[in-house]
């Protein structure tokens, strides 16, 4: 098996080309477009395979457009402005945490696409950097190019005839990262995306979402190439690329092609490849020359797998807690500071693990925790006005009430206990010490000292 990835993320800027905010919007529309494409040559005269597939079914397009993020150059009535300046300076940072070499300068590229995604007949790109690679438990995997390119429109509907689309995603920038073919197993593959994912999410200004990251995958089984096109869960790289093998041993498979992958993780027959013959150069955007003082001035971010690491090392902390907070944003450092006197794992439960259970358990919207509620139960947890085991039925009484009310938490006093316990032996000599704990937690609702009882219990039994 041969494999490589194509990762395309969407950036929060504006539009590649314009200055549409990169909004998409699904309400009615403001207005409607119809447009036949049709193709076009290539620097050398060549028609592409892929492009004349698509003007052979002979299909008209609707466009679905809207004010907030349409205006004239989305539509092809202007020329485009420059290359967003910002959404370079992402692909960049993006390009030297991947370990790759930027390019001298950057010329915008057609690309012939007559499906009808772009309005225009063809899809903008640039190369930014090449020769990059990312570490793993396999080894080295090369980073081939990573370009820039402007998003497609959303296909609705789709007949025989004509197809619709929502223009509004149109133009949105997009980072295309492809790797080399080094990839030699499905759980390999999973891991590279994953891989690239965390150095995209280290960077921000992406946008989130469904949808807002995709993954192509190309393979091969000792034949043709066949890139699959279609799926944003990583958990299904492995099960595509397995059916693919099964499907292509079945099968077989003479020329390389694009195929859409389905929810039953088959795949489906979409267009023969694309080749060079549908790449020309774009005349209406200057070239960009990419200098060593603009590189120098780009500040890398610190990845989140460094974050991760430097949580776990400096405070002792589980790695998925640890990991948890950084995807969450929290400065744990303050807490910990704030909070010395208790254990650096129980706080990170505490901000990590006992809202989710909020939400399980008492089917409350944990997300309405703002920073100060958990910083006044982790103070009473600090004087130890709070026991541990109440913590979270503090942050549910703050929850539904909005104030705290200690009383409510106040432990069974050691006489009140101790008479309890004498009570229940007298009433059932042959309760264990596991029960008469049971029946003692049940009668004041946890709030006992659990090991106060244990001890008692003995003493008396």
């Amino acid at each position: 098996m041969k494999c490589g990835l194509e990762i395309h993320q969407q950036l929060n800027t504006k539009k590649l080309f314009c200055d549409c905010n990169s909004i998409i919007i699904d309400d009615k529309p403001d207005f409607f477009l119809k447009r036949k494409l049709r193709t076009s040559a290539s620097e050398l005269g060549e028609i592409d395979k892929a492009a004349l597939h698509e003007s052979q079914k002979n299909k008209y397009f609707i466009y679905e457009g809207y004010h907030d993020s349409n205006c004239l150059i989305c539509i092809d009535e202007e020329p485009p402005l420059e290359l967003n300046k910002k959404a370079l300076n992402i692909a960049l940072q993006v390009s030297l945490l991947l370990n790759a070499k930027p390019v001298d300068e950057i010329q915008v590229m057609r690309k012939v696409v007559i499906d009808g995604s772009n309005i225009t007949g063809f899809q903008r790109t640039a190369l930014i950097a090449t020769d990059g690679y990312i570490e793993t438990s396999e080894g080295k995997i090369k980073i081939e190019t990573i370009c820039l390119e402007e998003e497609a429109a959303k296909k609705k509907k789709d007949t025989q005839d004509y197809s619709i689309y929502n223009i509004s995603r149109l133009g949105i920038p997009l980072i295309e990262i492809a790797t080399g073919p080094e990839i030699k197993s499905n759980e390999s593959a999973k891991e590279v995306a994953v891989k690239i994912g965390m150095v995209l999410r280290s960077v921000g200004s992406l946008r989130r979402g469904i949808g807002s990251i995709r993954q192509d995958v190309n393979v091969s089984f000792n034949g043709p190439r066949v890139e699959i096109k279609g799926f944003q869960d990583l958990q299904s790289i492995p099960k595509i690329i397995k059916f693919e093998e099964e499907r292509q041993k079945e099968e077989g498979i003479k020329e390389p092609h694009v195929r859409k992958a389905e929810k039953d993780f088959t795949t489906t027959f979409l267009r023969p490849m694309p080749g060079s013959a549908r790449m020309y150069p774009e005349t209406d955007i200057p070239t960009i020359k990419i200098s060593k003082t603009l590189l120098d001035s780009l500040e890398l971010p610190v990845l989140i797998d460094k974050k991760v690491e430097n949580l776990e090392e400096n405070y002792n902390l589980q790695a998925e807690l640890a990991r948890e907070l950084v995807k969450n944003k929290i400065n744990f450092k303050d807490y910990v500071k704030l909070y010395p006197g208790l254990e650096t794992n129980f706080i990170a439960r505490v901000l990590i693990e006992i809202p989710k259970e909020i939400k399980s358990r008492f089917k409350l919207d944990s997300n309405e925790l703002k920073e100060k509620e958990f910083k006044e139960v982790l103070q009473l947890l600090n004087e130890n006005k709070l026991r541990k085991e109440n913590t979270i039925d503090c942050l549910v009484q703050l929850l539904k009430s909005g104030k705290i009310r200690l009383e409510e938490f106040k432990r069974v006093s050691d006489k009140e206990l101790e008479e309890t316990i004498r009570e229940l032996i007298k009433k059932n000599p042959k309760l264990s010490p596991g029960a008469i704990i049971g029946d003692l937690m049940k009668k004041f609702n946890g709030k006992v000292d659990g090991k106060k009882a244990s001890e008692i219990i003995k003493k008396l039994l």
